[in-house]
């Protein structure tokens, strides 16, 4: 099952998981209608507020997440990051799921003086309450990614902050430098399925290049 199937994160999730042969069906559980097909892909349009009986899965895979200008305020922004998130990974656990992947962000920590960062904190914490099997959470640096291509806003800082990551990158270290979006997927769907118990946090630097490496295992796979 994923969740924020339509974001940067999120759509490559589930383009992993649609080509993963050891899935046989995918839910993608979405707030708003969306054109995705594929034959073992199952929508759902729920209110994450409101969620009902979700179908039994074994992994779930959660990329919600805003911003607070795209929120409109700091009470919104907790409602998608926090909030909806912890519904639905329990939700899901309820349902039966063993395995949870969540993408959260480098720096969180609930007791942090930014607020993006205490969320995100938050949101780690009461994840990790339920009791999964497996826990896998994602903590990307700055995302790379082409969010108007996907109808997003593109984030002004995040422009500016990847226009400067590509003259320093020889200079910062890999957990700072920023993440292809298909990266930090590929990475997230390998954890999980290879997580048999406990909570793991992946840091951006082990991350990095994991499309490339996912990838050739596909290739070498389907040559034998």
């Amino acid at each position: 099952m994923v969740a924020g199937a339509t974001g940067l994160v999120g759509r490559e999730i589930l383009a992993v998981l649609l080509a993963d042969k050891s899935y046989k069906s995918v839910h993608c559980v979405v707030r708003r209608p969306v054109v995705l097909h594929h034959p073992k892909l199952v929508v759902h349009v729920e209110s994450f507020a409101k969620l009902p009986h979700l179908p039994r899965v074994d992994d779930v895979f959660i990329a919600l997440g805003t911003t607070i200008a795209d929120a409109g305020s700091q009470a919104a922004f907790r409602a998608v990051d926090l909030d909806a998130v912890v519904a639905l990974a329990h939700a899901a656990w309820v349902s039966g799921a063993e395995k949870l992947g969540v993408v959260s962000a480098m720096g969180a920590d609930p007791k942090s003086s930014v607020f993006y960062n205490r969320v995100k904190g938050e949101m780690e914490q009461a994840v990790d309450a339920i009791d999964y099997n497996a826990l896998v959470i994602a903590r990307p640096s700055l995302l790379a990614g082409d969010r108007e291509k996907i109808g997003e806003h593109t984030r002004k800082g995040e422009r500016l902050g990847l226009g400067l990551m590509r003259v320093f990158k020889p200079l910062i270290p890999a957990n700072y430098r920023a993440i292809a979006a298909q990266d930090v997927a590929a990475a997230l769907v390998h954890a999980v399925q290879h997580t048999k118990s406990g909570t793991h946090r992946l840091l951006s630097g082990e991350m990095q290049g994991a499309a490339a490496t996912h990838a050739a295992h596909a290739t070498h796979a389907s040559h034998h």
